[in-house]
């Protein structure tokens, strides 16, 4: 049986382009080039059905080696706690107050982008800080 070499993160939402624009500012990924034959992602979308203009948007890391997050409009909104989250991991190696102004400075820059602080869990030695996006999907600054 042959590995798995590649996965993408799928984010059902209710503003696809709105939320991956979000998610490039918080991991420093990029949006791909439109599909072949158009100068733009609007003027790809204006080709679409009007159903299914704006109904998905995707974000790559640029340098290949993190996953595509892919991002599909649904009809309903988000009810309960998510069931899988990313950790954006801007501790890694840090400890004790090194690791938490690492985390309160990713924070502070992730704020003013539409992220809500959510809780700080911290035992002294090990922390993260659990955050929303703008669409209230639960994430963890680790």
């Amino acid at each position: 049986m042959s590995s798995i070499k590649q996965f993408q993160v799928t984010f059902d939402c209710a503003e696809p382009e709105r939320l991956a624009r979000f998610w490039c500012e918080v991991l420093g990924y990029v949006i791909p080039p439109p599909p072949a034959g158009f100068a733009t992602w609007d003027d790809f979308d204006r080709s679409q059905a009007p159903e299914d203009q704006g109904s998905s948007f995707a974000c790559s890391d640029p340098s290949g080696v993190g996953p595509r997050l892919y991002f599909q409009r649904v009809p309903e909104g988000k009810v309960a706690k998510n069931r899988l989250h990313l950790d954006v991991r801007v501790g890694t190696g840090l400890t004790g107050e090194e690791r938490l102004a690492a985390l309160e400075a990713e924070c502070a820059r992730l704020i003013p982008l539409g992220a809500v602080r959510v809780q700080l869990l911290y035992d002294g030695t090990d922390s993260c800080i659990v955050m929303q996006d703008i669409e209230a999907n639960e994430f963890c600054l680790d």
